[in-house]
């Protein structure tokens, strides 16, 4: 598979996640509306239109602020403000990665994200921002002591291919979903415990069939709302995993060297701590699952699940192949 069917591949799986995503959303709140609220509103959706609206409040200070909250979570330094107080040592260094971003901005055709370097010895990187106009990339420390020059260009263009594909506001419109169907979960479960359920819908579907075809909606309505978080969070998942994918196809793309980043990751790969600096918020955000779960070492039933991350070893895999180089072996 090249370069250009390994994007494509990716971007019609993440466009089928996203539409299952929605749909259930959209399900889940016309059936709080059905069961809940009955025919006392008429056709008007009150409890989803209350609860799309909480959300999309949240959504919209995550899209505007969302960047600068999780750099600061990392205690993220501007490259410039670090160089200006650097060693002649680090200072080469801070250079060096600053010109990988200018090479890469170029390679894209996107302005010059802002770059951040998070004090942190474990190799990691991560792009946040909700357009290429308002981006930035960061890297830790360790990423810069543990990778060569070609090394690190291939993890900027990863990072520049998140920000050229629009995989940064993707992640807030899915974090916003999540926080949505979980908001509307939770007042399903409220309602149910202290205000009953299909109480707007007595005195209707009395009768024989209709009243059996309700009875069945309203226990799949009641699955649905107890397992509604959980099946969000793996969905949002999906999306990440699907997405990194056609992070390291495109930057491959810019680098013209998949090599180079199949090289960088078995580096990345080969610290096993976890990076301490970047917590569970941002961690899908990352090159390399910062949190060092083991699920997401292997594939199976498991990792699809919850893992942030596709396994390391099939991402350089597929690296590899794309470089015509042989897989090697551990």
């Amino acid at each position: 598979m090249n370069l250009l069917e390994q994007q494509a591949s990716n971007r019609r799986r993440t466009v089928l996640v996203m539409g299952v995503f929605v749909v259930f959303f959209v399900l889940l709140g016309l059936g709080f509306d059905a069961f809940m609220m009955g025919s006392r509103h008429g056709f008007v959706p009150i409890g989803g239109l209350v609860a799309l609206g909480f959300g999309s409040a949240s959504a919209g200070v995550s899209y505007f602020h969302g960047d600068k909250a999780v750099l600061g979570s990392t205690h993220a330094v501007p490259l410039l403000e670090l160089t200006e107080r650097a060693s002649e040592a680090d200072r080469l260094k801070f250079r060096q990665l600053q010109n990988v971003v200018d090479e890469m901005a170029i390679a894209s055709g996107l302005p010059r994200p802002r770059v951040y370097v998070v004090p942190d010895e474990d190799p990691n990187a991560f792009a946040t921002g909700r357009d290429p106009e308002h981006a930035s990339i960061a890297v830790t420390r360790g990423l810069l002591d543990a990778l060569d020059r070609d090394e690190l260009q291939a993890v900027v263009a990863h990072e520049m291919s998140h920000i050229r594909n629009y995989d940064i506001r993707l992640m807030m419109i899915i974090a916003a979903l999540v926080g949505a169907v979980a908001l509307l979960a939770d007042w399903s479960r409220r309602m149910m415990w202290f205000g009953g359920v299909g109480g707007g819908r007595r005195g209707r579907d009395r009768d024989g069939g209709g009243g059996v075809v309700m009875a069945i909606a309203l226990v799949a309505w009641i699955v649905a709302v107890i397992l509604a978080p959980i099946a969000a969070q793996m969905l949002a998942m999906a999306v990440s995993r699907q997405r990194e994918y056609l992070a390291d196809a495109s930057g491959a793309e810019l680098t013209r060297n998949p090599g180079a980043l199949a090289d960088a990751l078995e580096h990345i790969e080969a610290h096993a701590e976890p990076t301490k600096s970047i917590k569970q918020g941002a961690a899908h955000l990352c090159i390399a699952d910062p949190l060092g779960k083991q699920v997401g070492l292997k594939e199976g039933f498991w990792s699809d699940v919850f893992a942030t991350h596709p396994p390391m070893a099939k991402r350089i895999a597929i690296l590899r192949q794309m470089a015509y180089q042989p897989t090697r072996t551990a």
